[in-house]
């Protein structure tokens, strides 16, 4: 035990220090870079830092990243909660799947920002439209994942439980749901990170605060570090909710086979595909 104890811990410091040396390198080709451009273009770390606390400051910041984060965890939830019931019928049944099948194929491969006008035509400038949208990004990942884990249940499970005098109600929630829970966790991580993708379209082309409205502003007044103030704050705030929902998953989850380590090269190799 003592010695998983200091293998897992000489792991972990290991990778702290190649991923700060990691970081430490982009900061340098960044400052490298940005002295052969004016700081309007190419601001280099220094200047982005004075954006930073500038935008800090006067509250700005803090305030546009927790009206983002409001949106993308609503969005997020919602097309989590509709997706998850839809990937289990349509897995279970399959005369559903084939009658749904055909339209959450052809849905999800529309991009959400296609659908930015019609709902701001429908739903107006307000959350609503922007909320819509995060939940139609997320419905359709989740929804498919969910599918995919029930279909890769052994089907002598079925027949086992079956035999045992098992109820279907009792197959869904005793056999499929445990099986299926690494398929949903990763559904819902992916779906994250599509989350965060739609909310700066939407910013962008209807709000008035938030961090993709920081950054489609910010060109007006040619303030590139305020720009790069807003990337580098969306990936901090995805990295954030990644960490959080991939230690909560690891952690609550763990009965069910979710392991940290697992679930992000999964995530990562479904992204690549």
């Amino acid at each position: 035990m003592r010695k998983f104890v200091k293998k897992q811990s000489r792991v972990n410091l290991e990778a702290v220090k190649f991923g700060l040396l990691s970081w430490f390198l982009v900061l340098i080709i960044w400052q490298i870079i940005s002295l052969f451009s004016k700081p309007e273009f190419f601001p280099g770390p220094w200047q982005t830092l004075q954006g930073a606390i500038e935008l800090i400051r006067d509250g700005t910041l803090q305030q546009y990243t927790l009206i983002s984060y409001g949106r993308i965890l609503t969005g997020w939830t919602l097309g989590s909660l509709i997706g998850i019931p839809i990937g289990l019928l349509m897995g279970k049944v399959r005369r559903v799947r084939l009658l749904l099948e055909p339209f959450v194929n052809f849905f999800r491969f529309i991009p959400a920002l296609v659908f930015v006008t019609l709902f701001i035509l429908w739903l107006g400038i307000g959350e609503q439209s922007k909320i819509a949208l995060i939940t139609y990004t997320t419905l359709f990942v989740v929804t498919l994942n969910t599918m995919a884990g029930v279909l890769a249940i052994d089907e002598n499970k079925f027949r086992a439980s079956r035999s045992m005098g098992a109820t279907e109600g009792q197959i869904i929630w005793h056999v499929i749901i445990p099986a299926t829970v690494p398929y949903i966790f990763n559904g819902i991580r992916l779906a994250m990170g599509n989350s965060f993708m739609a909310i700066v379209g939407a910013e962008m082309l209807a709000a008035k605060e938030g961090i993709g409205y920081l950054i489609w502003t910010s060109r007006l007044y040619l303030k590139t570090d305020w720009i790069f103030v807003g990337l580098i704050t969306l990936g901090l705030m995805g990295f954030f909710m990644d960490k959080v929902l991939t230690n909560a998953g690891s952690l609550l989850l763990k009965k069910y086979g979710v392991k940290k380590a697992d679930s992000t090269q999964r995530s990562m190799l479904q992204q690549a595909q």
